[in-house]
Order: structure tokens, then C-alpha cells, then sequence
């Protein structure tokens, strides 16, 4: 099992509203650069997407609960089918979206307990939550080629260290693909 982390990112770290939705003054970053930079297996989950489940925090999963059960391509009809775990304090009801769940009890002993590759969207409280247990293996980084000097960051300032290494890097339209994984301990 592998926690995965998937982000759009800024080139200065920026993660927050990449799609506007937020309704930042700053949002919508991402798609500004058109829908072949971000459509689609952007982030090569592959079999990841088929065999493992997703984790999103409540306002990724709500957001998403609007948006892909009434889109019926390929790729969509793969989000719809996995597995998803809502980590919530409020939540109760998943029904929304096919195969969602809100984790019950502690998220950090949720993905613990998981046998299947976790892949983790958005979700930044969730993400700050698990690499404070040194839980996250993999980042998937799609980074664009914008600099905004203001927003939540992926990596917070007096956060843990991390060494990594990059196990591939390509371009994607206007952006980069990036992986990174722990680095030999």
C-alpha cells in the first residue's frame, strides 16, 4: 500500500483554488492554461485509480460530488467507480457521489488500516494531517508555470522535513508532471 498525493501546484508552492472554485481573487490559476493541461489521467494514476481508493476531505469531496457523476468519458467513469473515503468532522451523508464513505474514526488510523493504494486529491487539510505521521510515499505534482505569492501551500512553513527523490518528470501541456518518492532511507 502507498499513499499518493496528487496536486496542482504553483510554481511557488501555492495549492489553494486551482480551479476558482474557492472564488479567491487569485483562483482559477490552473485552467487558465485550457483543458488539455488538465483533463483527463493528468497525474498517470493508471491501475492506481482501479485497484486503490481515493481520500478527500469534505469540501474537495463536495466540490467533486457536483462535478464528475454527471460526466460519463472514460476517465470519469473511473472516479465515479473507485472507492472513495470522505475524511469529515460534519458529513454524514456520501450518498452524493457512487462508492464514497465518510471515514469513521481517526484518519490517520483509517489509512493505516487500508490494504489498498490510497490517492489523496486536493484535500489539503487531509494531506497536512498525514505527512505530520510521515504517512505520505508518493507526490504527483502537476505544476504550472505561475507565480502567485499568496495561498495555502503544500509544504507549510515549520513543517517536517522531507527528502525525497524524482522518479520522473514530463511536460503536460503548459505544465509539469512531477513524481516524488521517499527517498532511500
Amino acid at each position: 500500500m502507498s499513499v499518493i498525493v496528487i496536486q496542482f501546484i504553483t510554481l511557488d508552492g501555492i495549492v489553494s483554488d486551482p480551479d476558482g472554485s474557492g472564488g479567491t481573487p487569485t483562483g482559477g490559476w490552473a485552467f487558465r492554461h485550457g483543458p488539455e493541461t488538465v483533463a483527463g489521467d493528468k497525474f498517470r494514476l493508471g491501475s492506481a485509480l482501479d485497484d486503490g481508493v481515493m481520500l478527500l476531505g469534505r469540501t474537495t469531496w463536495q466540490l467533486f460530488s457536483r462535478l464528475w457523476p454527471g460526466r460519463d468519458d472514460p476517465f470519469s467513469a473511473r472516479m465515479n467507480a473507485v472507492p472513495k473515503l470522505v475524511a469529515s468532522r460534519t458529513l454524514t451523508d456520501a450518498s452524493a457521489w457512487a462508492n464514497s464513505r465518510v471515514i469513521d474514526g481517526d484518519l490517520v488510523d483509517a489509512v493505516k488500516r487500508e490494504r489498498h493504494d490510497v490517492i489523496i486529491t486536493g484535500s489539503l487539510s487531509v494531506v497536512h494531517a498525514l505527512v505530520a505521521e510521515d504517512l505520505i510515499d508518493e507526490y504527483r505534482l502537476l505544476t504550472f508555470p505561475t507565480v502567485l505569492g499568496t495561498g495555502e501551500r503544500l509544504f507549510s512553513a515549520g513543517g517536517p522535513p522531507a527528502y525525497l527523490e524524482c522518479l520522473s518528470a514530463e511536460r503536460a501541456g503548459a505544465a509539469v508532471l512531477a513524481r516524488y518518492g521517499r527517498a532511500a532511507r
